[in-house]
């Protein structure tokens, strides 16, 4: 069970604080459910204890900086589907995963499908822009939360991180720099 305070990952929603827990009229009895505040929206999310619905405790900072520092290395995925149902699909595993690695994965890949549309003068379409912002608001805020820092400071604060870590020495290897 989860503690008041603690921040967890929900379901499609993304990261939310624990407010608390209230017993509420259920069919045949009472239901333990969690009061839940979404950090990057507004309104209260009331879940019973026992759902189906995908809960988990935020990455931790060690994670985070693991995944800002592996960045540069994530190859996009070069995505071939013809299908509108087949590509929405395709995202929606990728998101149902529920982790940040995937949600990585399909940033990358999106942002490379964007960039390759807009070099050939292409409109970038709709279900990947649909997608892109499905998905950003869920890896950044559970960056957000990991990293202690603001929502709109996440973004920015990547490449900065990234610079900084290419100019530090290794411990493993002196005088070579990460990359």
């Amino acid at each position: 069970m989860y503690k008041n305070g603690e921040l967890i990952f929900y379901g499609g929603t993304g990261v939310c604080r624990v407010e608390g827990t209230e017993t509420r009229p259920d069919k045949g009895g009472a239901r333990e459910y969690y009061i839940l505040k979404p950090i990057c929206q507004s309104g209260t999310i009331y879940i019973p204890v026992d759902t189906q619905v995908y809960m988990r405790p935020v990455i931790s900072r060690e994670e985070a900086e693991r995944l800002i520092d592996a960045i540069p290395g994530v190859k996009a995925e070069e995505i071939h589907e013809r299908s509108f149902t087949q590509l929405a699909a395709h995202y929606e595993q990728l998101i149902a995963r529920h982790d940040c690695d995937s949600l990585l994965q399909l940033l990358v890949s999106i942002r490379a499908k964007k960039r390759y549309a807009e070099s050939c003068g292409r409109n970038f379409g709709q279900l990947d822009t649909r997608y892109l912002k499905r998905a950003a608001p869920l890896f950044f805020g559970e960056l957000s939360a990991a990293l202690h820092i603001d929502h709109d400071s996440v973004q920015p604060s990547i490449p900065k991180r990234l610079a900084h870590k290419q100019h530090t020495p290794t411990h493993a290897t002196p005088g070579r720099t990460l990359t």
